[in-house]
């Protein structure tokens, strides 16, 4: 199977940058390719696309990505930060409809707490893996489901699953 990764950012792959005191999103994929190279059965074509904290990116880097989404595999996992992860998914499932795609991301930087962030992607792996439908889902907290119906509880600091 082979797995296209969009890279976008978030805080998933947030490293301390001591010289300036704060976490900043890296240009690099260092916390997917640890990540990666324990998983031996898919072919990943990893694309660094962004590199934003999800409050930064706008519809213009949503337009790049949907661009980036349609010349890219059926398959698709993209790392996203959470905050805005709702609204990228509702812009890409308006957009496209001929894949499946998976956003995952993480509450804290994988340099700092690696399970979340590994747990979350490799959710969006096994997911990919089933006999699913095309369509926009979010994989995030021990869940993958459409991401209309994972939402993220600002007072938890955890999806959870929409009773709706």
């Amino acid at each position: 199977m082979k797995i296209t990764v969009l890279n976008t950012g978030g805080t998933f792959n947030k490293r301390y940058n001591p010289l300036k005191g704060e976490l900043e999103v890296p240009t690099d994929n260092i916390a997917l390719n640890e990540i990666i190279e324990s998983c031996f059965n898919i072919d990943f074509e990893i694309k660094n696309v962004i590199s934003k904290d999800s409050l930064e990116i706008d519809n213009d880097d949503r337009d790049y990505l949907v661009k980036i989404i349609n010349e890219s595999s059926e398959n698709i996992i993209i790392v996203h930060g959470t905050d805005t992860i709702d609204i990228t998914s509702k812009y890409i499932d308006e957009r496209v409809k001929n894949k499946k795609i998976v956003l995952t991301g993480a509450m804290v930087p994988m340099s700092i707490k690696k399970v979340e962030a590994t747990l979350n992607f490799a959710q969006a792996i096994g997911f990919l893996n089933a006999p699913i439908s095309n369509g926009v889902y979010i994989s995030m907290h021990g869940c993958v489901t459409n991401y209309d119906k994972l939402l993220k509880n600002r007072t938890l600091g955890q999806f959870l699953v929409s009773k709706e």
